[in-house]
């Protein structure tokens, strides 16, 4: 059973080819819904500009849908780390 690591709100740059991710969107407001989020495994990661080992955009499939989106690294909120997992 997976579980969402408990690191600072930096996993965005530890997310790798591979690794499954707890995706958030929308900012909430003040009396709005609160902001959507979904599980979606990442199939590539773009480096940035400055820094080409930072991550700045993800191209991931969503495990629901199957839909695949480039997202903002920044949104990523969580690694899905199987709890058998030694490392």
């Amino acid at each position: 059973m997976p579980v969402v690591s408990a690191r600072a709100s930096f996993d965005f740059l530890l997310v790798k080819p591979g690794d499954i991710v707890v995706v958030e969107e929308g900012l909430p407001v003040i009396g709005s819904s609160p902001a959507d989020w979904w599980v979606a495994r990442v199939i590539y990661a773009v480096g940035g500009a400055r820094d080409s080992q930072a991550n700045s955009l993800f191209q991931v499939a969503c495990v629901d849908t199957g839909m695949i989106r480039t997202i903002n690294a920044d949104l990523v909120r969580g690694i899905l780390i199987p709890m058998d997992f030694g490392g």
